[in-house]
C-alpha cells in the first residue's frame, strides 16, 4: 500500500513532462525565427506576425483545455492535444518552403499549447493534493517555464551548427512529445465525470467576477508574457547588434537565459504572494511588475545602445519580471477558484497572460515612427501604471478566496 501511494504521488511528473514538452514546442521558434528573417526575407512586421499568430490559436485552445477538461477529464484532453504537438511541429518543418508553413503550424502550435497549458495546470494540481499549499501551481510554473527555456537553448546551437538547420530542431520535439505521449496514461484521471459541456453554462465562471481577481489578476495577467516575449522578438532583431560566431543561436540563448531568470525568480514570487495574500496584500503582484517595469526600460537602452551584453541585461529582467508575475497570477487564480471551475478559471488566466504577446507587435508597428527605446520606454510606464492600480487594490484589501468579494 505504501509503495502505491508514492507511485500515486509522482504522478504530476507525467501531464507537467506534457506541459514541458508543449513549452518546448513552442519557443523551439524563437533561435529559428532569426533563421527565417534571413532565409526567406521576412520583414520586421512579417516576423513579429509569425510569432504571434501562436496567440490567434491559443484562444480556441485555451477555452477547449479548461472548460472541456472540467467536463470530460483531464486526461483525454491531454492526450489528444499531446498527439496533435506531433503534428504541429510536423507543419513547421515545411516552413522552409515558404511562409504559409510557418504561419499554420504556428497558429496549431497555438492551440496545442493553450489547451495543454490549461488542463496540464489544472491536473499537475489536482495530482499536488499531497503537497503544501501552492505547490501544483509551483509545479506548473516550473514545468512550463524550463519547456520555453530549454526549447530555444537547444535549438539554437542546433540551428547554427548542426545538419539540416531547419529540420533537426524541429525532430528533437518530436521525441519529446513522443515520450510524453507515452507516459501520459500513467497518470490517474482525476475527475469523475460521465457528462458532456454543457450547452447553457456561462461563458465566463462565476469566480473571476470576484473583486480580487478583477483588480489583481486582470491587470497583472498580460504582463506575464507581454514582458519575456519582448527577449524572444524585440531584442534580438534590434537590441544585440553583431554576433559574432554565435549567429543564430544568441537568440536562443538570450531567450534561455531570460527564462532560466524566470525560474530563478519564482521562488520569490511564492514567498511574497504566501505572506501578503492572507490579508489581501498585492506586494508580490507590485514586485513582479516593477521588475518588469525596469526590463522595459533596460531593453530600451539596449535598443539604443545595441550589444550582447546590454540586451543580456534586459533579457534577464524582463525574465525575472515574468518568472514572478506568473506564479503569483497561478497562485492567485487557484484561490479565487471555485469547486468545479478550476479548469475554466486557469484558461481565463492565460488567456490574459498570453494579451501580451501583442506587445513586441504594437512596438513593431509604433516604432518606424517613435524608435524602439521611447517605444519601449511608453511601455515601462504602462507597466509602472498598472503597478499602481493594483496597489490601490492591495490598499482596498481584497482577499483572495472562491466567489468572495464581488463587484
Amino acid at each position: 500500500m505504501r509503495k502505491r501511494n508514492l507511485a500515486m504521488r509522482g504522478q504530476w511528473r507525467w501531464p507537467a513532462l506534457a506541459m514541458f514538452a508543449a513549452g518546448y514546442g513552442a519557443n523551439q521558434f524563437v533561435p529559428l525565427l532569426a533563421l527565417y528573417r534571413r532565409t526567406l526575407a521576412l520583414s520586421d512586421a512579417e516576423a513579429t506576425a509569425v510569432f504571434g499568430v501562436y496567440a490567434l490559436g491559443l484562444i480556441p485552445g485555451l477555452i477547449l483545455g479548461g472548460r472541456v477538461s472540467d467536463a470530460r477529464g483531464r486526461r483525454p484532453v491531454m492526450l489528444a492535444f499531446t498527439a496533435l504537438s506531433l503534428l504541429a511541429t510536423a507543419v513547421l518543418i515545411t516552413g522552409q518552403w515558404g511562409v504559409t508553413g510557418l504561419y499554420a503550424g504556428r497558429l496549431l502550435t497555438g492551440v496545442v499549447s493553450g489547451t495543454v497549458f490549461t488542463a496540464g495546470t489544472a491536473w499537475v494540481k489536482e495530482l499536488s493534493g499531497d503537497g503544501a499549499s501552492g505547490t501544483g501551481a509551483r509545479r506548473a510554473a516550473l514545468a512550463l517555464t524550463a519547456g520555453f527555456g530549454v526549447g530555444p537553448l537547444v535549438a539554437g546551437p542546433l540551428a547554427q551548427w548542426a545538419p539540416a538547420p531547419q529540420v533537426l530542431p524541429y525532430v528533437v520535439h518530436l521525441a519529446l512529445a513522443g515520450t510524453a505521449l507515452v507516459m501520459l496514461p500513467r497518470a490517474r484521471e482525476t475527475l469523475i465525470t460521465g457528462g458532456a459541456v454543457h450547452a447553457r453554462a456561462p461563458f465566463l465562471p462565476a469566480s473571476v467576477s470576484s473583486a480580487r481577481f478583477l483588480r489583481v489578476v486582470v491587470p497583472l495577467g498580460p504582463w506575464v508574457f507581454g514582458s519575456v516575449t519582448l527577449a524572444f522578438t524585440t531584442l534580438p532583431g534590434h537590441a544585440t547588434g553583431p554576433t559574432g560566431v554565435l549567429g543564430v543561436a544568441f537568440p536562443g540563448l538570450l531567450a534561455a537565459g531570460a527564462l532560466a531568470a524566470g525560474v530563478l525568480s519564482q521562488p520569490l514570487g511564492r514567498r511574497l504572494h504566501q505572506a501578503g495574500t492572507a490579508r489581501g496584500g498585492t506586494t508580490a503582484a507590485m514586485t513582479g511588475l516593477g521588475i518588469v517595469a525596469a526590463g522595459c526600460a533596460a531593453a530600451a537602452y539596449a535598443t539604443a545602445h545595441p550589444g550582447m551584453a546590454t540586451a543580456t541585461v534586459a533579457a534577464l529582467l524582463l525574465g525575472a519580471g515574468y518568472g514572478i508575475c506568473l506564479i503569483v497570477g497561478l497562485r492567485e487564480t487557484e484561490d479565487i477558484a471555485a469547486a468545479g471551475e478550476l479548469g475554466a478559471v486557469i484558461a481565463l488566466f492565460y488567456s490574459l497572460a498570453y494579451s501580451g504577446l501583442a506587445v513586441p507587435y504594437v512596438l513593431a508597428l509604433l516604432a518606424p515612427h517613435t524608435g524602439y527605446p521611447a517605444a519601449l520606454l511608453f511601455t515601462a510606464a504602462a507597466a509602472t501604471l498598472t503597478l499602481s492600480a493594483i496597489f490601490l487594490a492591495g490598499r482596498a484589501g481584497y482577499r483572495a478566496g472562491p466567489q468572495t468579494n464581488h463587484i
